[in-house]
């Protein structure tokens, strides 16, 4: 399956040579101290000209390995889910991104809750707009795509243990991309203070606290369900912590400081 370019001229660039410039821009404005190794990292999702420099911020202190599974939210009803595509390509104004065949067959096996869908897939821009960074800063990767759809604790959690038994067997490094906004739509004051609570809970790897703060301050984190995975994953190959590298809000782009969306840029080792 190819899957073509749903929001290219929307969140980012359509023109290649622009979204070259842009990404570089991006993640060679600060001086990079030494790059790390990193088994995850979380990045926001939103256009880039509101959350490029997050992103940015995050790709640009990682070594990134070849392998790399990227874990988005399904924002639209359509499709499973738990939605997988183990096979084909994205296609990016930068040419074609190959899907891990082999890692999405043991991902499969792990993961019994997922589903091969390509419907899930087709208009989702959480995935999509990591994949231009991953072209430019590491070419030659392959990638897996999962949309997470569901809120349902259990199922986030046996997500995150198979996860886990994936990286743990794999005799090459995998990278985890979690690709989350943090809180929609409220006022800059209120948006920073919730996004707070939720990155002290993802320092910590603590999927059940970050699951019960979300749920219980109202912080409209979108990619809570990869976010609950990714911790549980971390939780279960002995990471030991998460690491703040930026944080920022759509106000500071816009100007508009009464409704924001907050953006983190996080490492987990």
């Amino acid at each position: 399956m190819l899957r073509l370019p749903a929001v290219a001229g929307q969140f980012y660039p359509s023109d290649p040579r622009e979204l070259t410039r842009l990404i570089r821009k991006f993640t060679t404005e600060a001086p990079i101290p030494e790059k790390l190794r990193v088994r995850a990292c979380l990045v926001p999702h939103a256009g880039y000209i509101y959350s490029g420099e997050v992103a940015g911020a995050v790709f640009s202190r990682i070594l990134l390995p070849k392998k790399v599974l990227v874990l988005g939210v399904r924002h639209s009803p359509p499709g499973a889910d738990l939605a997988i595509l183990s096979e084909g390509a994205w296609r990016t104004p930068l040419g074609d991104a190959a899907i891990d065949e082999a890692l999405g067959k043991k991902l499969i096996k792990a993961c019994p809750g997922l589903r091969e869908d390509s419907v899930a897939h087709q208009r989702e821009h959480s995935l999509e707009v990591e994949i231009p960074f991953l072209q430019v800063l590491n070419p030659g990767f392959t990638f897996v795509p999962i949309a997470v759809g569901t809120l349902r604790f259990t199922e986030l959690r046996e997500l995150g243990l198979g996860l886990a038994r994936v990286l743990r067997e794999s005799p090459e490094e995998i990278l985890i991309v979690t690709s989350s906004d943090m809180n929609h739509y409220e006022d800059e004051e209120t948006t920073k203070n919730k996004d707070e609570k939720a990155i002290e809970k993802l320092k910590v790897l603590d999927a059940q606290g970050l699951y019960a703060v979300c749920r219980d301050d109202h912080i409209s984190m979108c990619g809570l369900g990869p976010a609950v995975a990714l911790l549980t994953a971390m939780q279960e190959i002995g990471a030991e912590r998460g690491e703040l590298i930026r944080h920022a809000t759509s106000g500071d782009i816009s100007g508009d400081h009464d409704a924001v969306v907050g953006y983190a840029g996080m490492i987990f080792n």
